[in-house]
């Protein structure tokens, strides 16, 4: 090669025509089929941690998402003052000068209808409506003082999962399998499964890989029907048939990567030869009907059918299978009042019996089996209520969104058992007491997972990126 040309010439570009190049040795290492091998990590133009740089507690995650933003107002952040004041118009401090999606005029307060008691031996004070996730508040840790900079439902689940309310950046999953990799190489390592009236307002930009190598984007699953679109083999083709197919795609895939060395290509390999494994494994993964029906009751699941229940159990058994990253959401959480489907007596109280169950089951199965110690369970909504009513109806009552204070909670691995972290002010609308900034979860949950949050970056148009941005501290003090 002349001088000329090696001046032209960009670094991917030499690398990827050595004998050796980057795309060689990735097409390489996504290909290897020896299951003893380390797991699989993320193509060249990044820091992603093969190995981690601390010790890890958490081996994998399942994500429990409520979309909508559930009421931690009527669940879990019990505010006596607030019902004492119920009806009162709100003090000024509270609403004047303060943005909302839909509150206007002077609002009244809003004390919650629902009983509170108190549960556990950490004697946590928790609604009626979530009788069994009281059950297991031992094995809780509440962030009562959660903060998001968002308002409205798709840009506060883009910043939730993405770190961004941006559409085009890579989701917690995906920057979690480009970092880590996955452990089975016949599933993806991060899956995503949908419940609810309707999937989430962020929509596939939840899940998605935005920069990162497409191999990182969740792969949604589906508990009824064909599990995954497209999966199966067309119609009057046969495996061998199909496996000589991919062998021809995959050749000529090999020569346009030598050629051009576009990391791309060899995530379109990969997903060939994930597809074509996933035909053998995601079968036995969904064969849910082989559980004992002990396992059933405590879920309350009905195999064949599309709900929260089948997907908390179908949870369990893809982390049994080392898949990473489990995500699942559960759309109808929005209390805004105005009618009896967005209302907290009836649409809320609904919400609350179709997950409470599972919730709960997946908690104790986890546990029962050995997984909860290195398994990292996460519930939480996009942002809180406010404590305000939003008065849309005179007959049905609501909250609207609220991004100044929510509740999340975390069970399992690294994250200290029965606490409450940070409080709100007596009225629920603030938090006064340790705030925890999305930016923050993000950060304990990657350093769960043995990764430091400011580490885990990807070079793109010129800066480097990572789930946090610029921001996000590790709440030590809820971690063993």
């Amino acid at each position: 090669m002349d001088r000329s040309s090696l001046l032209h010439n960009t670094r991917r570009q030499f690398l990827s025509s050595c004998p050796t190049g980057m795309g060689a040795m990735a097409l390489s290492s996504l290909l290897g089929n020896d299951t003893s091998a380390e797991p699989v990590t993320a193509l060249p133009n990044s820091t992603a941690v093969k190995d981690v740089q601390f010790p890890t507690r958490a081996k994998r995650i399942i994500y429990l998402h409520m979309a909508g933003g559930p009421s931690q107002l009527d669940l879990y952040d019990y505010k006596p003052r607030l019902s004492a004041l119920n009806g009162q118009l709100c003090p000024d401090e509270f609403y004047k000068g303060q943005r909302f999606a839909f509150i206007q005029g002077h609002p009244r307060l809003l004390g919650t209808p629902f009983r509170f008691s108190r549960h556990g031996q950490c004697g946590a004070t928790m609604s009626e409506h979530v009788p069994h996730i009281a059950g297991v508040v031992d094995e809780l840790c509440f962030v009562k003082s959660m903060q998001t900079d968002q308002f409205n439902h798709a840009p506060a689940q883009l910043f939730m999962q993405t770190g961004s309310p941006i559409l085009g950046r890579p989701s917690m999953g995906a920057w979690l399998s480009y970092g880590l990799g996955t452990e089975n190489q016949d599933l993806p390592a991060f899956v995503v499964l949908v419940s609810g009236q309707r999937g989430p307002s962020g929509g596939t930009s939840l899940w998605g890989n935005g920069f990162l190598p497409s191999i990182h984007q969740g792969v949604q699953l589906r508990s009824q029907g064909d599990p995954v679109l497209f999966l199966s083999d067309p119609q009057g083709m046969n495996r061998r048939q199909r496996r000589r197919t991919i062998d021809k795609i995959r050749a000529l895939n090999e020569i346009r990567l030598q050629s051009v060395g576009n990391p791309e290509i060899a995530t379109r390999i990969e997903q060939f030869e994930l597809a074509y494994r996933m035909q053998r494994s995601v079968p036995e993964l969904m064969a849910m009907d082989r559980e004992p029906a002990y396992i059933h009751r405590m879920y309350g699941t009905k195999p064949g059918r599309k709900s929260y229940a089948n997907n908390c159990l179908l949870a369990r058994r893809l982390v049994e299978r080392g898949v990473r990253f489990v995500q699942l959401y559960h759309w109808g959480w929005d209390s805004h009042g105005q009618d009896k489907g967005e209302s907290l007596r009836y649409s809320f109280v609904e919400r609350c019996q179709q997950t409470d169950q599972a919730t709960a089951a997946l908690i104790t199965d986890l546990k029962q089996r050995g997984l909860l110690e290195d398994t990292l369970v996460v519930w939480g909504g996009e942002f809180g209520r406010t404590p305000m009513a939003e008065g849309r109806s005179k007959v049905y009552i609501g909250r609207d969104h609220h991004q100044h204070a929510f509740t999340v909670w975390l069970a399992g691995a690294g994250v200290k058992r029965g606490l409450s972290y940070g409080s709100t002010d007596e009225l629920g609308y603030m938090a006064v007491e340790k705030p925890v900034h999305v930016h923050d979860l993000q950060a304990t949950i990657l350093h769960l997972m043995g990764v430091d949050h400011e580490s885990l970056t990807y070079r793109y148009q010129g800066r480097d990126f990572r789930l946090t941005d610029v921001h996000g501290s590790v709440v030590d003090d809820i971690l063993t």
